[in-house]
């Protein structure tokens, strides 16, 4: 894959994070507070697969660590996730696709932490189960494109040391 400028590519992480950000803050917000989830804590919507279930995560993935504060350490984590992506980038470059899924993750970790900040907690709404199995978590549009970019880095960032010696 080829390298793209940086300016571009930081153009595109930008972009690729707002929308993820935006579509993240629009969801919770339509969903907790219009559909008024916060009150009824649950809706169906296609069951038995999918339904959105109300639940203020205090915690990190799956509600573990949740009978702690961790409230600010889990802030300052995302934060620093997100400073050493960027680090990263600005250090090594990418494909395009690499700074679109390093956006995405941020995009994402940026919304859950707004939620932090504001609530306390990451509001989850989202439940899916299927075929007899009844999940019991809930997750939201940041989890999933937090899970999405760091698929994305993993999978399209190539390792140029391996180039290197694949080159000679």
């Amino acid at each position: 894959m080829a390298h793209i400028s940086k300016n571009i590519g930081f153009r595109t992480l930008f972009w690729a994070g707002f929308w993820i950000f935006l579509l993240d803050q629009a969801s919770k917000f339509v969903v907790v507070q219009m559909l008024g989830l916060r009150h009824v804590q649950r809706i169906e919507v296609l069951p038995p697969f999918l339904e959105f279930r109300m639940a203020w995560n205090q915690g990190v993935n799956f509600g573990l660590f949740s009978g702690m504060d961790m409230r600010w350490v889990l802030i300052a984590v995302a934060f620093a996730i997100c400073g050493f992506v960027l680090w990263w980038l600005r250090r090594e470059g990418g494909s395009k696709i690499v700074y679109i899924s390093a956006g995405i993750l941020i995009g994402g970790a940026l919304g859950n932490i707004v939620d932090r900040i504001l609530y306390g907690a990451v509001a989850d709404f989202l439940n899916m189960s299927c075929c007899g199995f009844e999940n019991p978590y809930a997750f939201n549009v940041a989890d999933i494109a937090i899970f999405v970019g760091a698929l994305g880095l993993v999978f399209f960032t190539e390792d140029k040391k391996k180039k290197a010696r694949k080159n000679k």
